[in-house]
């Protein structure tokens, strides 16, 4: 008899502990601020029936209300409301220390995007690299938001795997590798007009839950873009997409000097999955000249990091024939332009912007507002689909063309390409990275070929 009872004690013990499901915790009491600090600005932060609400201050930067609590891997849920018109967005996996920009708040951002954009879900890098997930990578995702409503959010920070949802529409998926711990902070943006102050931003049922979170992670939506940030990998999404690296991070193999069948002995080295040119005397290919791959490509998807110095000049090059230019300077081909638009003197050649960084050099402009990442990695993205060309920077498209046409053949007989027959209409070519006499650096370089 006392063994039964034990046993039945056993059972109603595993079946209470099975029926208690995730374990929340409350970040926010509903009463008032206790486990949370302001930081950076002025703007006010107050509690009013059960929601923390930010109102936007002039004259302050950003302000960000923290937790006192740092967490690395967690589920995030929490409701939120603005105001049309003003910027928020949700910190996770944030610092702020004495050691980086006087103790500037910056990490991860859940994006608060009101605005006809609509981004909201997507993941920005605050105070450090920028949008590392723009919502236009998910389309569907940016319908997600509801103006002048109250929003739900999740958060899910597992590992180098970083996800969002906005009223359970999935957002943002993201790998990065950067950051694995910080505390949760609500942002109040900064303002610029007077009109904007005095909006609101506002927040309700913020929980973490931080246990078993295998167990109630979301499934894989293999119908969201997910964007790998960790240099020199391959994902299991990628590589089921046909995603190969282009250079893996550690040797030379797959790519030769342009005007040699080796790799160059000097001008270029590896540290640390970083492929650098070095800096010399600013010419073309004067010191260990450009890099070509040693196959050719027709039709993919090519992705490249790429981080300048100032000043700093360089290319990623498409479409190259090495047979054609046999003597002095570069090697040719179709150019998305790496450059230091602010302080190189080649920003200002040209014809209407069309050498500045993004361009396809001296033939088409990028815009002046693309989206880069000053002192740190940025992404360059040329897709190639037939005679249809596009270049993207950080996620955005900036160039679009179409090629082997008279549009385009009038376009070169305007420009420095046109004493080189046929230029741009070859069906196949190289993949070059440009010796431009300047310290550039690359990684993660990889490539998926299209059908």
């Amino acid at each position: 008899m006392k063994r039964n009872f034990v046993l039945l004690i056993t059972l109603m013990v595993l079946v209470t502990s099975c029926s208690q499901g995730p374990k929340w915790q409350e970040l926010f009491n509903g009463e008032d601020l206790q486990g949370w600090e302001k930081l950076n600005g002025t703007a006010e932060y107050r509690v009013e029936d059960n929601v923390i609400i930010g109102l936007s201050q002039m004259n302050t930067p950003n302000t960000f209300l923290a937790t006192t609590e740092m967490y690395d891997d967690f589920i995030l849920e929490f409701d939120f409301k603005v105001d049309d018109g003003l910027n928020s967005g949700v910190q996770f996996r944030s610092n702020s220390l004495a050691d980086y920009k006087d103790g500037r708040v910056h990490g991860y951002q859940f994006e608060i995007d009101p605005s006809d954009r609509s981004w909201t879900g997507g993941i920005y890098d605050e105070a450090r690299r920028g949008w590392l997930y723009p919502m236009n990578y998910n389309p569907e995702g940016m319908k997600a938001f509801k103006h002048g409503e109250w929003n739900s959010a999740r958060i899910e920070a597992i590992g180098n795997s970083l996800r969002t949802w906005v009223n359970d529409i999935p957002c943002a998926d993201l790998l990065d590798n950067t950051t694995a711990s910080g505390f949760i902070a609500l942002q109040v943006h900064s303002i610029g007009s007077a009109e904007q102050e005095g909006k609101t931003v506002a927040w309700r049922n913020i929980r973490i839950l931080t246990e078993e979170l295998e167990k109630y992670k979301m499934p894989d939506n293999q119908d969201v873009m997910q964007i790998n940030q960790i240099a020199s990998s391959i994902s299991e999404r990628e590589a089921a997409e046909g995603w190969k690296l282009l250079w893996d991070g550690k040797t030379t193999e797959g790519w030769r000097g342009a005007k040699m069948d080796d790799f160059p002995d000097k001008g270029w080295s590896i540290e640390n999955g970083i492929l650098k040119v070095h800096k010399s005397d600013g010419g073309e290919s004067t010191n260990g000249g450009d890099i070509v791959t040693t196959r050719p490509y027709k039709n993919f998807m090519l992705k490249v990091d790429f981080k300048i110095t100032e000043g700093a000049n360089s290319g990623i090059k498409y479409f190259v024939d090495t047979n054609l230019n046999k003597g002095a300077g570069s090697a040719i081909g179709c150019e998305y332009q790496i450059l230091d638009d602010k302080n190189h003197p080649d920003a200002k050649m040209g014809v209407n912007g069309n050498r500045t960084l993004g361009s396809l050099y001296d033939l088409i402009p990028a815009p002046k507002d693309k989206p880069f990442r000053n002192g740190f990695f940025n992404t360059a993205m040329v897709v190639v689909e037939g005679n249809h060309v596009e270049h993207w920077l950080n996620g955005v498209k900036i160039v679009e063309y179409e090629r082997n046409n008279d549009t385009w053949n009038e376009l070169v007989q305007t420009s420095k390409y046109k004493d080189w027959p046929n230029f741009g209409n070859a069906e196949e070519g190289l993949i070059l990275l440009q010796d431009h006499g300047d310290e550039v650096w690359f990684q993660n370089i990889k490539i998926k070929e299209l059908e």
